[in-house]
């Protein structure tokens, strides 16, 4: 039994245990009014016949025939009592065992479900729980479900349909529009530098919904990456502790490592520093990127993880998308990982400590 169900009837407590233990008090209550009704009609019964036995007998023996008819009658409803308390105690307990067979049994679909549905997520919900057995009430939930989950995966993957092809449609125009005003401005034309500047801040934007669109459609191919050895290509000061081996995109990791490096960089304050680390091996390799800036009020730091969201004293109309910590996230989720960010204090200069934890294959050591 799981430690879940180690509890009698709270809430810790499994469904199987619940209705075992609800079974076996239902039996013990009823037997014990069955044993108490047949308790009650046996003295009853008993003290009937104790009454015919001394009416037979003559005026000396009467006395002793009542002694007797009492001591013979009060030794029967005790080891009546006795043996039937016993007898329901253990019946009981057969009430409980046939009981928590029978609700495994009821139980087995719904826990076949659970197992399925974990398995699920939204970057694959092409799975279906697909319950068989009798047209039942746990067939007709499982086949529920089963409908949600074909609405939600038609409505994701229109979602990032969407994103990449509106992304893929717009790049077109954007690059014309770079080129015309490249040749058709002044190189010292203000109104050039503006409308360019408005140009390149699109095409980041587009290329970030992209990547994100490309993120959350998880991974279509997988190839072993040392990972610190990615790291080091987009940070050349990364301190190594231990390197672990990720299966997944190569082409995505790196844009992980360089979201969170360009980030760190574009939140910084002039002077300040930037500190990436790799450290773990084996079951997870682990990336920390440190940097100084302003501080982040802790309740705020998760939302720096949706998408359209900087830091702060940056704006809508500054450089960046506001897309590279939601990128991170996707690209770490879709490699069966996580990605993380602590506030640091003003008295320790500000920033982030942003942590993305990744599973690995093999251990190398550098």
């Amino acid at each position: 039994m799981s430690p879940s169900g180690t509890g009698c009837l709270g809430a810790g407590s499994t469904v199987r245990t619940r209705i075992a233990l609800v079974y076996g008090g239902v039996f013990l209550v009823l037997g014990a009014l069955l044993l108490l009704v047949v308790n009650l009609l046996v003295r009853a019964g008993t003290d009937g016949e104790k009454e015919a036995i001394v009416a037979r007998a003559g005026e000396v023996a009467v006395v002793e025939a009542y002694r007797i008819g009492d001591d013979v009658g009060r030794a029967a409803n005790e080891q009546m009592l006795m043996w039937s308390c016993l007898a329901l105690l253990v019946i009981a307990c057969g009430a409980v065992v046939v009981g928590w067979w029978t609700a495994g049994r009821l139980l087995r679909p719904v826990h076949e479900m659970t197992a399925r549905a974990r398995r699920l997520s939204e970057r694959d919900l092409g799975g279906r729980l697909a319950v068989r057995g009798p047209d039942d009430e746990l067939k007709e939930l499982g086949d529920t479900i089963d409908a949600l989950l074909g609405r939600l995966e038609t409505a994701f993957d229109s979602q990032r349909r969407f994103i990449a092809n509106a992304s893929h449609e717009l790049r077109t125009p954007l690059a014309t529009q770079r080129a015309a005003l490249q040749v058709g401005l002044d190189e010292d034309c203000e109104v050039r530098r503006i409308l360019l500047d408005t140009n390149r801040h699109s095409e980041r934007l587009l290329d970030g919904l992209l990547l994100l669109a490309r993120g959350e459609r998880g991974l279509a191919e997988r190839e072993d990456v040392p990972f610190a050895e990615v790291v080091a290509e987009e940070y050349e000061d990364v301190a190594v502790a231990e390197d672990g081996v990720v299966r997944g995109s190569r082409v995505l990791l790196r844009q992980l490592v360089r979201n969170l490096v360009a980030n760190a960089v574009a939140h910084n304050v002039p002077g300040g520093t930037v500190d990436v680390r790799v450290h773990g091996g084996a079951p997870t390799v682990v990336l920390t990127v440190v940097n100084t800036g302003p501080v982040v009020p802790p309740d705020e730091v998760e939302s720096l993880f949706e998408p359209f969201r900087r830091g702060a004293g940056r704006d809508r109309t500054g450089p960046g998308a506001g897309l590279g910590l939601s990128i991170v996230r996707s690209i770490a989720t879709a490699h069966g990982g996580t990605a993380t960010a602590v506030a640091r204090g003003a008295g320790e200069g500000g920033g982030l400590v942003v942590t993305v934890t990744l599973p690995t294959t093999v251990t190398r050591r550098s």
